[in-house]
């Protein structure tokens, strides 16, 4: 497996880790909330329809997707972690204003992923 597929698959895992906490004792980690997605998707269909839980998953996809490539593009690994970097910046965004460092610092393995597959991939190819 090389890096770069490597890094998309710890990308994917590291930002389904991220906490969620919202009101009076209501916390969640993006991994069972996504499975409630899942859930909700196959009975309501119509309650799942926001750009907020579609285009992460379309990034998240987008990079499962690289791990079946022989070398994963640079334009899919991209594009995923744009699309899938978008929920847990907000979140990270609404961690740092609400003070909540469980939120802020659950987002740092995804963020520490997310860079430094960036930087692996915007390496110049070797020539051949």
């Amino acid at each position: 497996m090389t890096k770069q597929k490597v890094l998309n698959l710890l990308t994917v895992l590291s930002s389904l880790c991220v906490y969620l906490e919202w009101g009076d004792h209501q916390h969640s980690f993006l991994a069972s909330a996504e499975a409630e997605v899942f859930r909700k998707l196959l009975t309501e269909p119509s309650g799942v329809l926001h750009p907020l839980i579609l285009l992460p998953l379309a990034g998240q996809l987008l990079l499962l997707f690289s791990l079946f490539q022989g070398t994963p593009g640079r334009l899919i690994t991209f594009s995923g972690l744009g699309l899938l970097g978008l929920l847990p910046l907000f979140i990270l965004l609404a961690g740092a204003l609400s003070l909540n460092y469980r939120i802020v610092l659950s987002t740092v393995p995804f963020l520490l992923c997310a860079m430094y597959a960036i930087r692996i991939n915007r390496r110049p190819k070797p020539a051949a």
